[in-house]
């Protein structure tokens, strides 16, 4: 039989393990701030479905940005919402990373050029060294890996801001020679039609994997 210490005991060891369950749902991150928070869904779509896309539990608001676009015009939320967007971030003197990566996602977007042009999903290249490179550097870069692939940056501090909003970062790296080159996140960012960002996609990139995840996605939540 129990005793009354024991019991005591049980009683409080019960109460100190709902405490820190209750902890960990209310700090844990995701959570909602208040029950009435409504929570955005989810495209309608099986994981295991996607090879490439890793998406979120819910989808992320991307606070307000304006980019300059390669033909000087403003890229803001509004432009990207309609069609799904995959953003990278990179710059035209890059040595190896975004040659690579550009190539790759003109691979997929290949893949798109039958689908509705309302459906097709969209590459937006972001350059992080707006030191050198100008808007129209920016664009005729990316449009040398495919046509069309949007361009933009910004100068500080809004493209930083832009960049940490999406959870990617960069720096600005000086070298021996007195020159400097650019560290940055080499992971995509999926943005959906809502402009929303809902996933990532990481290296080692597979276009095949990308083109038919996007497509997939593009197809249930236009």
């Amino acid at each position: 039989m129990f005793n009354r210490q024991t019991l005591l005991i049980l009683v409080a060891a019960i109460a100190a393990g709902l405490g820190l369950w209750a902890a960990q749902v209310l700090m844990s991150p995701g959570t909602a701030p208040s029950p009435a928070a409504p929570v955005a869904a989810l495209p309608a779509v099986d994981p295991d479905q996607l090879k490439a896309v890793r998406l979120f539990p819910a989808p992320r608001t991307v606070p307000a940005f304006a980019l300059q676009q390669s033909d000087d015009t403003a890229l803001e939320p509004a432009e990207l919402q309609g069609r799904w967007t995959v953003v990278f971030l990179g710059f035209t003197n890059c040595p190896d990373v975004c040659p690579t990566t550009l190539t790759d996602l003109s691979r997929a977007q290949a893949q798109w050029d039958h689908l509705p042009e309302g459906r097709r999903p969209r590459v937006l290249f972001v350059s992080v060294d707006p030191e050198r490179d100008t808007p129209a550097k920016t664009g005729e870069y990316a449009r040398y890996f495919h046509a069309d692939t949007l361009a933009a940056t910004a100068p500080e501090p809004a493209l930083e801001n832009f960049a940490t909003s999406l959870g990617l970062v960069y720096m600005k790296v000086p070298l021996e020679d007195g020159d400097y080159t650019m560290d940055h996140s080499s992971a995509l960012v999926v943005l959906d039609a809502q402009g929303r960002q809902v996933g990532l996609i990481r290296p080692p990139f597979v276009p095949e994997d990308i083109a038919a995840d996007l497509a997939l996605l593009a197809e249930v939540a236009p």
